[in-house]
């Protein structure tokens, strides 16, 4: 995903901390399910890097699950991190098991092999490079170091993709990449036994003002460079949201998300010093 402009999602996550979690219902409830796999897979990590923190939930409910660890919370956003910070008792941090790193998730400023697990809900939508992010995630990993995230699929917001398609051309929704496409990726980088599955969660509201009002609070705008850059005009506003509303059923609107899931491990043994001589299989679960 080249078109992505991290400055302005940097931006857009900073202004939209302090009221981000009104409004995170979809984020928890994906950070929630995210997190329930774990309990089926045996690890005791002793290191747990948490990609794409935001205001600290997943890293919240990481804590409960492995309370012996040490745990790296990592946005892009200061403001969110700062958010994050505030809820963290003071005695984790007394003890260093909690710390924070601003910072690119595809150049992570950690050493190779120093980390146990590497956890993300989704955020990994937002990064424009995939095969450079599973490179750094697997270079951090410790030789069977456990790979967990959530993401984003290309049928997220398609009702609004769908509407504003009506009145114009432009780009208005991110087109996120598919699963297969992350499974490929994974590949590439050398991850070992990757699995990928998707769902779709629809939410509902009333209108659609109320979708784009939770859309700017989540700082979820449009990251592309290709965006429109000036103001969207009265017509066009107003014929998107006429297009939006013949979808309307049972008095709501429809709002779907279609989240993957995937997972993956680290190699034992370092690709570059093991030669591999044939593809690994990405497992895709329907």
């Amino acid at each position: 995903m080249s078109d992505i402009d991290k400055a302005w999602i940097r931006s857009s996550f900073d202004h939209a901390a302090e009221r981000y979690d009104s409004v995170a219902f979809l984020q928890r409830e994906v950070a929630d399910r995210l997190d329930d796999r774990l309990q089926y897979i045996k690890v005791e990590p002793e290191v747990i890097l948490d990609i794409g923190s935001g205001t600290g939930y997943s890293a919240g409910k990481l804590r409960q699950r492995y309370p012996k660890a040490r745990i790296i919370e990592l946005d892009i956003a200061p403001a969110m991190l700062m958010s994050s910070r505030k809820k963290q008792g003071w005695l984790s941090r007394l003890r260093r098991q909690h710390q924070y790193l601003c910072a690119d998730a595809e150049n992570l400023p950690l050493a190779k092999d120093s980390v146990d697990l590497v956890f993300s809900s989704l955020a990994f939508q937002w990064c424009k490079n995939h095969e450079a992010l599973f490179n750094e995630v697997r270079r951090v990993l410790k030789p069977a170091g456990l790979l967990m995230f959530s993401s984003l699929g290309p049928d997220t917001l398609k009702e609004l993709r769908q509407s504003w398609a009506v009145v114009d051309n432009t780009d208005h929704v991110v087109q996120f990449d598919d699963m297969h496409d992350l499974g490929d990726e994974m590949m590439r980088a050398r991850m070992m036994g990757p699995v990928m599955d998707m769902e779709h969660l629809v939410l509902t509201y009333s209108g659609v003002k109320e979708l784009m009002r939770d859309l700017k609070v989540l700082g979820s705008r449009n990251a592309m460079h290709s965006r429109n850059r000036g103001l969207t005009g009265k017509q066009k506003m107003t014929g998107m949201i006429q297009a939006y509303e013949t979808m309307r059923r049972d008095n709501v609107i429809p709002a779907t998300y279609e989240v993957l899931y995937g997972h993956a491990w680290a190699p034992e043994q370092d690709f570059d010093e093991v030669k591999q001589d044939f593809p690994i299989p990405v497992k895709i679960v329907k």
